[in-house]
């Protein structure tokens, strides 16, 4: 990355984390679409995916109930699709994977802008649909967590349940996919270790000012800021491809 983009990187690791402090989810979602601008997608899902595991333990220190029988269905098929999506990182060509993940992004930006949902509770067999497709698309994209969040809104009423139950499942899974992506090189790539000491301190902020911002907006506030960033930064992919 160039000198120059180092200012860019730190205000879109900023908002991002910004985000992730107001709903709990979400940073890789805004962070890795605008980031892959600026440097491989095949860098930057793994220093996402450290970072925010990272960020995963610091949120689990707070008091949150966490219901372990909802993150133990989910993650066997998880780690079958992180397998199947770490594969996929390394082999597919770069062209596809962006307007993939721009398509992805952006279809989530409209849900959440639109507030785009039900209330019916779904059944524990859908646990492994979601984890598949979660665990694929968190190894490609280190965005995994729309699947994980759609299906236990439908399985978990109370808010602090969800919240909580949402931050166990990302640091076991952030877990296993930093055991995939060691053994697949993708954490050893030259600079991955500066990268991820440089966003620790940016993350830390962002999450500090995320926590006071959520104190004082409403849910719907909270979704149509997180549609709007998501369909802007995937249609800067999308953008950014054609331009190509």
């Amino acid at each position: 990355m160039q000198p120059e983009h180092y200012p860019i990187a730190f205000v879109i690791l900023l908002g991002a984390y910004l985000i992730r402090g107001i709903t709990g989810f979400g940073s890789g979602l805004i962070a890795i679409p605008l980031l892959a601008h600026l440097l491989p997608l095949s860098f930057v899902v793994p220093m996402m995916l450290a970072v925010d595991f990272l960020a995963s333990v610091a949120l689990s220190q707070a008091r949150m109930q966490v219901r372990w029988d909802e993150v133990k269905s989910l993650i066997p098929s998880s780690a079958i699709g992180m397998l199947i999506g770490a594969t996929m990182l390394i082999s597919l060509p770069h062209e596809p994977l962006l307007i993939g993940l721009a398509v992805f992004v952006m279809i989530f930006g409209v849900r959440y802008l639109f507030n785009i949902h039900g209330e019916n509770p779904v059944s524990r067999w859908w646990s492994i649909p979601t984890g598949l497709s979660g665990g694929a698309i968190g190894a490609m994209f280190g965005t995994g967590g729309p699947p994980y969040v759609i299906y236990l809104s439908h399985r978990l009423h109370d808010k602090t349940q969800l919240r909580g139950t949402l931050s166990g499942l990302f640091m076991l899974e952030g877990a296993m996919r930093i055991v995939v992506f060691l053994f697949m090189g993708l954490l050893t790539q030259p600079d991955m270790l500066a990268s991820i000491l440089l966003a620790i301190p940016v993350m830390a902020a962002g999450l500090w000012l995320g926590h006071r911002v959520h104190m004082g907006i409403s849910r719907p506030q909270q979704l149509a800021i997180i549609g709007v960033l998501l369909i802007i930064s995937g249609g800067s992919l999308v953008a950014r491809v054609w331009l190509q």
